[in-house]
């Protein structure tokens, strides 16, 4: 395997992520504020309940978060779809360079662009609506952040392969899997209140222990945690290892189908 070119093959697919962002301004404005009108409406209505201010940090938190979920969504698991659809599948198939790479440089570029949208989001967040946070352990919670990041990327590959097998369904898919992950996540609560076996059936997706073991870090017992944070963590080390190890069988396998029965790459499959 020539690493080089692997590597060249996934610094160019980040680039136009990258560089995206900053030559066209306007997007990263209404990504940021069109979420902040979410995490308002949440906020107000905390308020008007008299929940414990904690529970506005976790939709703050939680808001920002999407930008990367939405990401994996809309630029990772549809994204071979899309390119089957504007003709450029079949130049990637026949391209001397590793299929994980070419998804590797997609999240890349997609972390810094989602990136952006969740600083500012949080920090308006904060600033905005005056919620407060104590990081406890500022090198844990990087940690669990980065990990986070690894495992719903790879469960983002994942999903690429599988949604290319799915066809035109991709984008039906995609809108199908938006709002109950919200849900089901504890985007905007602590994962918890729905039970022990919802939770647990919710932990095979990363993002749910990733924002329970970062509130605890942020909120400590206000946070209501479902695990320990040290449980946590071990739990998405294996599932980014777990959703790298299938996302890079199932593109060998999308692979040999498109062999096989010669037809991967047309728009009517």
């Amino acid at each position: 395997m020539d690493l080089a070119l692997n590597f060249r093959a996934a610094m160019g697919r980040a680039y136009p992520r990258v560089v995206g962002a900053v030559r066209e301004p306007s997007w990263t404005f209404f990504d940021v504020l069109l979420p902040l009108l979410g995490i308002a409406a949440y906020i107000f209505y905390y308020r008007s309940l008299g929940a414990d201010p904690a529970f506005e940090g976790f939709v703050v938190l939680g808001g920002a978060m999407t930008a990367f979920w939405l990401n994996v969504l809309w630029g990772m698991a549809a994204q071979l779809y899309w390119e089957k659809e504007i003709g450029n599948l079949q130049l990637f198939l026949v391209s001397p360079m590793s299929r994980m790479a070419l998804l590797a440089g997609m999240a890349l570029g997609g972390m810094f662009s989602a990136g952006v949208r969740a600083l500012s989001t949080l920090l308006l967040g904060i600033i905005i609506f005056n919620v407060h946070m104590t990081v406890v352990d500022p090198l844990l919670l990087a940690a669990v952040f980065l990990v986070t990041l690894i495992a719903i990327y790879g469960m983002g590959m994942l999903f690429a392969s599988l949604f290319m097998l799915y066809g035109r369904d991709a984008w039906n898919i995609s809108n199908l899997l938006q709002e109950p992950i919200y849900l089901v996540s504890g985007f905007y609560f602590p994962v918890k209140f729905l039970g022990f076996w919802v939770s647990v059936a919710a932990s095979i997706i990363p993002i749910t222990l990733g924002l329970d073991a970062m509130r605890q870090l942020l909120f400590g017992a206000a946070a209501n945690g479902f695990l320990p944070v040290a449980v946590e963590l071990v739990i998405l080390c294996v599932l980014a290892v777990a959703f790298l190890f299938l996302a890079h069988y199932a593109l060998g396998y999308m692979e040999e189908l498109g062999r096989r029965e010669g037809r991967l790459t047309l728009r009517w499959q």
